[in-house]
């Protein structure tokens, strides 16, 4: 079963690769890393802001135990230099000794004297013989003296390496926790900055909807113009409300003589 599925995705593979081949030729390759690259692009376009923020913050977090291991060295650098350096002083003080103790010998060589402690009396040649067996003990030491001195300050240059590298991890994760404090800053500066922007007012509508409102004033102001033109430039009679009890014609025939036939003829004769 697993051998055909894995037959079937290289039958599958080898038919995709003849087919971009027969399509793009020679190009294929390319073509292929650029379709590749996009593809990765628009996903890495697709992680949100604040996700990348956080992946920073582990990066810079994970340089921590690298920076609690440089301590621990160092302090173990330290007490090494140090133990080392107190051997190198009572190595240094105990060859000092010695020679002190050889030169005396070798001025009671010089001098004949060769009763020494306790009254006991040795001959020149126990006496050399004491002396080379000192001169070589003093050698030896010497030399030990001069290799702890040569590792004690291969101890301290390392523990100064360790030293410097520790002080630049520390101050390469206060600088890169103060950038990330700042990208974070300029983050929520930028979204409450968008934030506003969506919620502001667009200038150009609400010009728009001044002219409107400007446009309907205007129009209603027309409107009662009109009414008050047409009130006063219509014909049209006016309407008298009479009286029951007044009698208009006997007014009438008194104002104007309309009364008799004679008064009609003057009447018809007055030019109004």
């Amino acid at each position: 079963m697993v051998c055909k599925i894995m037959k079937k995705g290289l039958i599958g593979a080898a038919l995709g690769a003849g087919t971009l081949a027969l399509l793009f030729g020679t190009s294929a390759p390319s073509y292929v890393c650029t379709a590749f690259h996009k593809v990765r692009g628009a996903a890495r376009a697709s992680v949100p802001f604040e996700y990348d923020i956080d992946k920073a913050r582990q990066d810079v977090a994970k340089l921590e135990p690298a920076i609690q291991e440089a301590i621990e060295a160092l302090a173990k650098a330290d007490i090494e230099a140090k133990h080392l350096d107190r051997e190198v002083a009572a190595t240094r003080d105990h060859l000092n000794q010695e020679g002190r103790e050889i030169v005396a010998l070798r001025e009671h060589v010089k001098t004949g004297d060769v009763q020494l402690t306790n009254n006991i009396a040795y001959s020149p040649s126990e006496i050399k013989k004491d002396l080379a067996r000192r001169l070589d003990h003093y050698t030896q030491v010497e030399r030990i003296l001069a290799e702890k001195q040569e590792t004690l300050k291969i101890r301290k240059e390392n523990a100064a390496v360790i030293q410097k590298q520790l002080t630049e991890m520390q101050a390469a994760k206060r600088e890169l926790v103060t950038r990330i404090e700042g990208i974070e800053t300029k983050l929520n500066q930028i979204k409450a900055t968008r934030a506003a922007d969506r919620f502001s007012f667009d200038d150009s509508a609400i010009g728009r909807a001044k002219a409107s409102v400007a446009e309907l004033e205007q129009r209603l102001e027309q409107m009662e113009k009109v009414d008050e033109l047409k009130a006063k430039y219509a014909e049209r009679g006016v309407s008298v409300t009479v009286e029951p009890s007044r009698d208009v014609l006997k007014e009438v025939d008194a104002k104007f003589g309309t009364g008799s036939k004679g008064s009609d003829r003057n009447t018809a004769d007055r030019s109004f």
